[in-house]
């Protein structure tokens, strides 16, 4: 298969997930922005970040790829929801755009597969599958997207485990041996470098990090608990 170059850039390299959740002190674009090119500064060789505001400063600020979404609500599809929501991803500036790719309905009635048929009419794109379970991810390769990814397979946000919940190895083991050659990302729970590690010693084209390096509420409460223990 032919890998876009964007894609082949990451493989076998680290992408940061900058994120603030709703009432955090950090959740202002600019603040992500800085944030985002630190970590681009440390290495990073892609930027996974939410909200057009972000991807906005973001890529303005960074010259590495930004992998672009847009989340709405809390429950069921919230990951850039709807047509609408990725389109505007791709206005913002995301080089990649993340398209939750479960069966669950969406607020528009499309399905995922017409979601992706629709964005790759209407932009160009790449488009990354946020994939929950092996279905998911062969849903994920069968539409065409350009990369995969392991994001919602806990189906419980990071910054609600602890720094010893790790990735989820057995899925992305299955998805590298069922999709050989296809770029099949870690992401979720990578909260050290040896998560990071042993992501990509099980195949992993690349591997996500996020909460252990860009929120430093739930870095605090590990050492907090570790002390106090």
């Amino acid at each position: 298969m032919e890998v876009d170059p964007i894609i082949q850039s990451l493989k076998g390299k680290l992408i940061v997930s900058v994120q603030a959740y709703p009432g955090e002190p950090l959740r202002h674009p600019e603040t992500m922005a800085q944030m985002a090119r630190a970590c681009e500064l440390g290495g990073a060789a892609a930027i996974r970040c939410q909200g057009l505001s972000d991807i906005a400063a973001i890529k303005g600020r960074c010259e590495v790829p930004v992998i672009g979404l847009w989340k709405e609500g809390h429950e069921g599809v919230y990951i850039t929801p709807t047509l609408r929501h990725a389109v505007a991803c791709v206005n913002a500036g995301a080089d990649v755009v993340a398209l939750d790719a479960t069966d669950r309905p969406r607020p528009d009635g499309r399905t995922f597969e017409e979601t992706v048929a629709a964005l790759r009419e209407r932009c160009d794109t790449l488009i990354m599958a946020d994939c929950m379970t092996i279905e998911d991810i062969r849903r994920g390769v069968a539409a065409g997207c350009d990369l995969v990814s392991t994001t919602l397979s806990h189906n419980k946000a990071a910054i609600d485990t602890t720094m010893d919940d790790g990735p989820d190895l057995p899925i992305l083991r299955q998805a590298v041996e069922e999709f050989p050659g296809f770029p099949v990302i870690c992401e979720g729970h990578v909260h050290t470098p040896a998560d990071a590690k042993a992501a990509i010693d099980a195949g992993a084209w690349a591997v996500v990090a996020g909460t252990g390096i860009t929120h430093p509420t739930s870095i605090t409460s590990w050492f907090k608990a570790a002390v106090e223990a």
